[in-house]
C-alpha cells in the first residue's frame, strides 16, 4: 500500500512539473502566433527602433523604442537602489544579527512580498510623488525615479532572501580559516563570504530584475505614462507593461493595434525569460561549488 501511495504521489508531482512547462510553451506559442501575424505586415526593425507609439492615429506608428528606454530606466534605477541595500541587509541578517533579531528580520522581509502592488503604487502616489516634486523642484513627481524607488522596495525581498541563503551556504571552514589567519570579521565578510556567495547574489539580483521589469500596476500609477524618450530619470516615462495593461481593453480584437500589444508581450516575455535563464545558471553554479 505504501508503495502504491508513493507511486501515485510521484506521478502527481511529475504531472505538475510537466504541466508548468506545457503552460509556458503554450503562452509563448500564443504570443508568437499573434506576433508573427503582426510582423508580416510591419517591420520588426521599425517596431524595435521606432521612436513613436501612436497606434490610434490615421498613420499608425508602432515604435516601442521609447517604451524600451522607459522600462530600462525604471529597472536600472530600481536595481541601483535595491541591490546595495539588499546585499547589506542579507549580510547583516546572516553574519551579524543575533538569532532572535535574525528571525524577526527574515519574517518582516518575507512579509513584504505579500504587499499588493496596487497598495505600493498608492503609497507612492500619496507620499513619494509629492516629495520628489518638491525635493527636486520639477513640474511633476510622476517620473521614472519615483517608479524606481517603489520598484526597488518590491524587488528587495527577493534579493535579500536569495542572497541571505547564498551567504549562509558559505562553508564555515572558510570563515574560520580567514579569522585564524588574522582577518577581521569585516574583512572576512568582504573578501571571503561575499566572494564565495557571489554566484548566488548575482542570481538574486537577476531574479529581482525580473520581478521589477514585469511589474505593471505600480508603474502605471507613478511613472507618468508618457510615450516619449526621456532625457533624464526625473521625467515621466511609459513602460511596456503599462502599455499592455492600459490599452488591451480598448483595442479591437484582431486589429494591428491588438497584434502590436501581443508583440510587446512577446518582447517582454523573451527579456524576462533571458533574465531568469541567466539567474538559473548562476544558481546552478552556486550549488555545484
Amino acid at each position: 500500500m505504501r508503495k502504491i501511495v508513493d507511486t501515485i504521489i510521484e506521478k502527481i508531482i511529475f504531472l505538475c512539473g510537466i504541466s508548468s512547462v506545457i503552460f509556458v510553451i503554450l503562452i509563448f506559442s500564443f504570443l508568437f502566433i499573434e506576433s508573427f501575424v503582426f510582423f508580416k505586415d510591419f517591420s520588426i526593425i521599425k517596431f524595435i527602433t521606432g521612436r513613436y507609439w501612436y497606434p490610434d492615429s490615421k498613420l499608425a506608428l508602432f515604435g516601442i523604442f521609447s517604451l524600451l528606454v522607459g522600462s530600462f530606466l525604471v529597472t536600472l534605477g530600481a536595481c541601483l537602489i535595491a541591490v546595495p541595500i539588499s546585499i547589506m541587509t542579507a549580510l547583516y541578517i546572516s553574519e551579524v544579527a543575533s538569532k532572535n533579531v535574525r528571525d524577526i528580520l527574515k519574517s518582516l522581509v518575507e512579509l513584504m512580498v505579500a504587499i499588493p502592488s496596487v497598495v505600493i503604487g498608492f503609497i507612492g502616489m500619496i507620499v513619494l510623488v509629492p516629495c520628489v516634486k518638491k525635493l527636486f523642484n520639477i513640474p511633476t513627481g510622476l517620473t521614472a525615479f519615483s517608479g524606481s524607488v517603489m520598484l526597488a522596495f518590491m524587488a528587495m525581498p527577493t534579493i535579500v532572501t536569495i542572497s541571505e541563503d547564498a551567504i549562509r551556504s558559505v562553508p564555515w571552514q572558510y570563515k574560520e580559516g580567514a579569522l585564524a589567519l588574522g582577518a577581521t570579521k569585516w574583512q572576512t565578510m568582504r573578501w571571503i563570504v561575499l566572494k564565495t556567495a557571489r554566484p548566488g547574489i548575482i542570481a538574486a539580483t537577476m531574479l529581482g530584475i525580473g520581478r521589477v521589469i514585469g511589474e505593471t500596476m505600480t508603474v502605471i500609477m507613478i511613472t507618468g505614462n508618457s510615450s516619449r524618450i526621456p532625457h533624464s530619470i526625473f521625467e515621466p516615462v511609459r513602460t511596456m507593461t503599462a502599455v499592455i495593461a492600459t490599452e488591451i481593453g480598448e483595442t479591437v480584437n484582431g486589429s494591428m493595434h491588438y497584434k502590436a500589444l501581443f508583440s510587446i508581450g512577446l518582447v517582454l516575455f523573451l527579456i524576462t525569460f533571458l533574465i531568469n535563464f541567466v539567474a538559473d545558471l548562476f544558481l546552478e553554479k552556486n550549488k555545484n561549488k
